[in-house]
């Protein structure tokens, strides 16, 4: 049994870990909820008893041997190295140690092995790229992948609760012929989509176009892989969708890509077109698995395939692939208890 600290209890993935823990039976004897001097003294339920949000400090983790944190870049900056130097493991789902050399970036259905080596942070990557991964590498091991070809379709929640909100208090507006601007988003997101997901680079991608790139190499360890992605914000409460085109070094056919994901980790295969058989975010919320479908022969390249990929972005995209990577840490018995 471990002691447990959630930084971030309150925001939308923060509540979403807390449900996976008590979901999956996660081995805890004692668990803080721990947020912002604003957010103190809220009461969170846990298996069916009450506990108060505490202010995170240096004494909240004292203890704890397990530290999940989403509670943005800038905080984790601040106190994951204050987490460690307490004793505790953390596993990080902002983008702040995601790059760092000597920091694992983990999808546990893809580089299991690399949480062996962390200095006490893991990172748990981009929601985007986390579903994408779990997809593409099982056809990665078997027919090189050399170009990746990704279009992303985002739910609002990928962006906070204050997103979520920003997409209800829209729509409700529309239709009553009042105005609502959005407070999380640049734009309007009520019957619209928009081409951006974080600030641009000076290269033109944006930041979460940047992290497709950056984190696919790193957890695939294929730093010659050439990936091209579109970031988009739809509006969809939960769930995040992708288009993608993969080109492989070795020809590959449908049926041979079909034959792999339906063995693949993690991964649900739901193709069948021609019977309207393909996942949908609305109808894979709530589940922790990746669902592929759509799988054709590309026709630009000799060697293509086009999918289409979808994943609740709030569970495996954050909260369960995090708790996945706390029961590695157990699994591969580095916690010391």
């Amino acid at each position: 049994m471990f002691n447990v600290a959630i930084l971030g209890a309150t925001g939308a993935v923060g509540q979403t870990m807390i449900k996976v823990l008590e979901e999956r039976n996660f081995p805890i004897d004692n668990i803080k909820f721990l947020a912002s001097e604003r957010s103190a003294g809220k009461e969170i339920e846990y298996y069916g008893m009450k506990y108060k949000v505490e202010p995170v400090s240096e004494e909240a983790f004292e203890g704890i041997d397990i530290a999940l944190f989403s509670a943005g870049g800038e905080r984790s900056k601040k106190w994951a190295p204050v987490a460690v130097s307490k004793g505790a493991i953390v596993i990080d789902n902002s983008s702040a140690f995601r790059m760092e050399n000597d920091v694992p970036l983990v999808v546990p259905e893809v580089n299991p092995e690399d949480v062996k080596w962390h200095k006490g942070i893991i990172a748990n990557p981009n929601c985007s790229t986390i579903q994408m991964v779990v997809a593409l590498y099982p056809i990665h091991q078997r027919k090189k992948i050399k170009r990746i070809f990704v279009s992303t379709y985002q739910a609002v929640s990928g962006a906070g609760a204050t997103a979520i909100e920003d997409l209800e208090m829209e729509t409700k507006a529309r239709f009553e012929g009042k105005y609502y601007y959005p407070k999380a988003l640049p734009t309007h997101i009520a019957f619209n989509v928009i081409p951006r997901i974080d600030n641009f680079e000076p290269n033109g991608y944006t930041k979460e176009e940047m992290k497709m790139i950056n984190e696919t190499r790193k957890i695939m360890h294929a730093p010659d892989i050439k990936v091209s992605p579109t970031c988009v914000r739809v509006p969809v409460y939960i769930g995040h969708s992708e288009t993608v085109v993969i080109e492989t070094e070795e020809p590959i056919t449908v049926e041979e890509a079909r034959e792999i994901l339906s063995k693949a980790p993690g991964v649900i295969l739901e193709d069948d077109p021609f019977n309207n058989v393909y996942p949908t975010p609305i109808e894979v919320a709530g589940k922790d698995d990746v669902f592929v479908g759509r799988i054709r022969k590309d026709t630009a390249f000799d060697n293509g395939l086009s999918m289409w990929i979808v994943a609740d972005n709030l569970r495996k995209g954050a909260a369960t692939n995090a708790v996945q990577i706390a029961e590695l840490l157990i699994k591969y018995q580095l916690i010391k208890k």
